[in-house]
């Protein structure tokens, strides 16, 4: 099997291009700008996904395309139009041009932030009608939406927060805080999050390219068992072997402290749920190799 991965050189992206090598496909990357042919992959092929007209040649003999390339959430100052150019339009005729140059399957990295905000009341499946809320989820969910309207068989992972060696933003700022010294006021908040580990969305995506029925839908990516902020730190903690060390405060307290210091921003976050049910993917044959805390603990020993 060839397959073309976009991304290559981000955060997931660079992990998959090893993973899936490893698992015995050839992978051609398709990069932005010239640069050194990853070791990884068999061919690299200079393109601009916003201008993806001249992408027949690159998809050439491809059988799937996995397609991790876009703006990510949070990312500040950038205006709307580019988050639907980007991660909407270049999407979709990326999986136009696949479609015409024989791929057998398009997977697109989507977010779940096409489903919700970044926070949600109750467990989120596949069934629940999406509401995104900011510009980067609205920009998956129109690129989803536009996937299903062409005459191609292709899967959108609405995967969560990915974590692993190498991760930034809100991970790495909860990394820096399990490996502090101090002891840390979490354990009273009841809340729990889902999380998705870089080993297991890799081995998400393999099991969907291995899929042998059509798929043209959605998939919600998500460790199994979602963590409360105490059981994070203390699996991050437990790397470092170390104790948990946290205690509980009060919210209202909590939440206090964290507006006195101008972050109730953090709170509104570590504060709300979000819970995302991958049973669909596992009823596939998805088989996680990593479950959450053991992942949480590998994160940090491989920072340390």
């Amino acid at each position: 099997m060839l397959l073309a991965l976009t991304g290559s050189t981000g955060f997931i992206g660079r992990h998959l291009l090893r993973d899936l090598a490893a698992r015995g496909p050839r992978l051609r990357v398709l990069l932005r700008r010239p640069a050194p042919t990853p070791i990884d992959a068999a061919s690299a092929v200079i393109g601009d996904l916003a201008r993806p007209m001249n992408m027949s040649a690159a998809l050439e003999g491809i059988d799937a395309v996995i397609h991790s390339a876009g703006i990510a959430a949070g990312m500040s100052g950038v205006p709307e139009d580019d988050y639907r150019a980007l991660n909407t339009e270049a999407t979709i005729e990326l999986a136009r041009a696949a479609r015409r140059a024989g791929a057998r399957r398009f997977v697109f990295l989507s977010s779940i932030r096409a489903q919700c905000g970044p926070t949600a009341d109750g467990v989120l499946t596949e069934a629940m009608p999406p509401a995104p809320t900011d510009a980067y989820g609205k920009s998956k969910l129109a690129a989803e939406r536009g996937l299903a309207e062409l005459d191609l068989d292709w899967v959108a992972l609405r995967a969560v927060l990915v974590y692993g060696p190498g991760v930034r933003g809100n991970m790495a700022r909860l990394a820096a805080l399990a490996r502090s010294p101090w002891p840390l006021p979490v354990a009273g908040l009841a809340t729990r999050r889902s999380l998705l580990a870089l080993d297991n969305l890799a081995a998400a995506i393999d099991t969907v390219l291995a899929a042998p029925a059509p798929l043209r839908r959605v998939l919600v990516a998500a460790d199994p068992q979602a963590l409360t902020l105490a059981e994070m730190v203390a699996a991050m903690r437990e790397g470092l072997g170390r104790r948990p060390n946290v205690f509980p405060l009060p919210a209202a307290v909590l939440r206090w402290m964290l507006r006195a210091s101008g972050r109730d921003d953090i709170y509104q976050r570590v504060s709300g749920s979000l819970v995302a049910d991958p049973t669909a993917l596992l009823s596939l044959g998805w088989s996680p190799p990593l479950a959450t805390r053991a992942g949480l603990a590998a994160l940090m020993r491989a920072a340390d």
